[in-house]
């Protein structure tokens, strides 16, 4: 995978507020291949904010600020097509779908030659031979090393992470904070992770914004 010439994510003066208390302000831009990290405990407002960056923000809440992808204003644009990436804490992967399907399930529809990328893909990971496999039969880690690499195939512009670690034991942590924030880097995408875990913030390596 090859940096591709992306632009930043800008968070321009970013209000959100519930029952009118301001739960958090946000103002940052996010260079391609850098990790903007949002730091705060639950119910600080750090997944709200990545709602409101992706287009599904609850109506409870209420949001003002900029929300721009280069020089698109993603605030205007449909959730489906702002080209945002999502990675949660779970992999959500598709049972009903083997290793492969779900890989493949992120390649645009126009891709050529998808059982080549399906299996570099899965090579890349360390996951060779496992395309048949049923999801089911993976482990925690080799799950999130499926999702990630059906997001990156997604060829989405940029990334949100939305505390991706935080379900993997100790041992694994440390290796899918590597293999993730390597994978960003290498594909020149600009990401925002929401975590309360300070080892996110210090393996991401970029700019931290505390809501404390």
């Amino acid at each position: 995978m090859t940096v591709s010439a992306n632009a930043p994510l800008r968070l321009e003066h970013i209000s959100i507020t519930l029952a009118g208390r301001e739960l958090l302000a946000v103002d940052a831009t996010i260079a391609p291949g850098e990790v903007l990290t949002v730091m705060g405990p639950s119910g600080s407002g750090k997944s709200t904010l990545l709602a409101y960056i992706a287009g599904f923000l609850d109506h409870e809440f209420s949001a003002t600020g900029g929300v721009w992808l280069g020089q698109r204003n993603l605030l205007t644009v449909a959730a489906e097509k702002r080209g945002i990436g999502l990675l949660f804490q779970d992999p959500l992967l598709f049972p009903h779908l083997s290793v492969g399907g779900n890989v493949r399930f992120g390649l645009p529809r126009q891709a050529q030659d998808k059982h080549h990328q399906v299996q570099q893909a899965l090579k890349q990971v360390g996951l060779e031979g496992f395309a048949k496999r049923d999801p089911a039969t993976l482990s925690g880690g080799q799950k999130a090393r499926v999702a990630l690499m059906r997001l990156l195939l997604s060829q989405p512009q940029a990334v949100l992470l939305d505390e991706p670690f935080s379900k993997l034991d100790t041992a694994l942590r440390q290796e899918m904070r590597s293999l993730v924030f390597s994978q960003l880097r290498e594909a020149g995408l600009p990401a925002l992770l929401v975590t309360h875990d300070q080892a996110d913030a210090d393996a991401a390596g970029g700019p931290v914004i505390d809501l404390g």
